[in-house]
């Protein structure tokens, strides 16, 4: 596994953004040499058809490289949708919920899985069974914690969740019922077990591409729940028929999407290399918060720690201010953390290589040593 260095591509900044977040360089590079003209084609990705030879086999080799990765079975099927998570929010119950008797199970560990049981309330009854708002999301719940309604149509959970830094390491119990997942933004970081889920959705832009595409995995016989009432383009079933291609997908983001799956194949050495790797450039930042003295009070319990969202506080408003500022000025972009939780997030995604997470380690390091003399 090799990883490229920043120091001969000129002005490039380490870009902490939690999405659209940091591609690897490899990917942007190839996406430069064949966008005015694919090889062999003689046009560009932005301009051929979705139905020509060149996009098939862009499609082919997209599914075939996350497949291969996450190691997908027959009992599932894989469609390119559009709309972000923010769409599958409303999908999930649309085609797994409504007309259901039972009701869909949500453990809320943070804001994306509340705003998720916030739209499936529209399709029918929501239980939540389990939620840490009380803590403002900072830890995960113990197995005797979840509090499963009775025969759940689905168990909802976000495996990380992006602006309180708090992920799950292994799924949860929910006995028989069909586990749904918002997997956003862990996607393709780190090995799953897709056998287990009923359903697993994903936007690109954070680990696996850029905006635009949102890869679902279903199970198939959970396409058996989808109503025909549902519009048509709002129904999974609409989408697997068609081979993801009711309409004009996206055609670039697609193209970006297998890129990055071969990127994690064929350079970082697969899914449980790239889960050491991306564990290993956590660890570097959540060492200096152990060692700060409270300087650096981390949001998240150790024990429920993210290797993708590192969240943390200062002592005051007025240094976290300064702390943002100062790492611009050093070329380190985008870690002022979300409103609902302040202080500081640094998303180090898939493609944040170790030198950034290098220069942002000695750049905390720095700051405390200045504004604590």
């Amino acid at each position: 596994m090799t990883e490229r260095s920043l120091a001969s591509v000129g002005e490039r900044v380490f870009n902490f953004s939690p999405g659209p977040a940091v591609l690897p360089l490899e990917v942007l590079e190839q996406a430069q040499e064949e966008l005015v003209s694919l090889p062999g084609v003689g046009m560009s990705v932005l301009e051929i058809s979705h139905r020509s030879p060149a996009f098939d086999r862009i499609l082919e080799e997209t599914l075939a490289g996350l497949k291969g990765l996450l190691g997908i079975g027959a009992d599932h099927e894989v469609i390119f949708l559009q709309g972000g998570a923010s769409l599958q929010f409303s999908m999930v119950p649309m085609n797994l919920l409504r007309g259901q008797q039972a009701a869909a199970d949500y453990i809320l560990t943070g804001t994306w899985g509340v705003t998720g049981a916030k739209e499936a309330r529209r399709e029918g009854a929501v239980h939540v069974a389990w939620d840490c708002a009380a803590t403002n999301y900072d830890r995960l719940p113990g197995p005797d914690e979840i509090r499963l309604s009775k025969d759940p149509a689905y168990v909802h959970v976000t495996s990380n969740e992006t602006i309180q830094g708090v992920q799950w390491k292994h799924e949860p119990m929910v006995g028989g019922a069909p586990l749904v997942c918002d997997c956003s933004s862990d996607f393709l970081s780190r090995p799953i077990d897709v056998a287990k889920y009923g359903l697993i959705y994903a936007c690109a832009q954070k680990n696996a591409g850029i905006a635009g595409v949102t890869a679902v995995i279903i199970r198939k016989d959970l396409l058996e729940r989808s109503r025909d009432t549902l519009p048509t383009m709002l129904d999974y079933r609409t989408h697997v028929t068609n081979g993801s291609r009711p309409n004009t997908p996206p055609v670039f983001a697609v193209y970006i999407l297998g890129l990055v799956c071969r990127w994690v194949r064929d350079t970082m050495g697969g899914l449980e290399s790239m889960a050491r790797h991306n564990a290993a450039k956590a660890k570097i930042l959540y060492d200096i918060l152990d060692s700060s003295a409270g300087f650096y009070a981390g949001h998240a319990r150790p024990d429920c720690r993210s290797d993708m969202n590192v969240t943390f506080r200062l002592p005051n408003e007025g240094l976290e201010k300064e702390f943002v500022t100062a790492a611009a000025q050093r070329g380190l972009i985008d870690l002022k953390g979300h409103r609902s939780v302040g202080g500081i997030r640094a998303s180090i995604y898939n493609a944040m290589p170790l030198e950034g997470v290098a220069a942002l380690r000695d750049f905390m390091i720095d700051f405390q040593k200045t504004r604590q003399a």
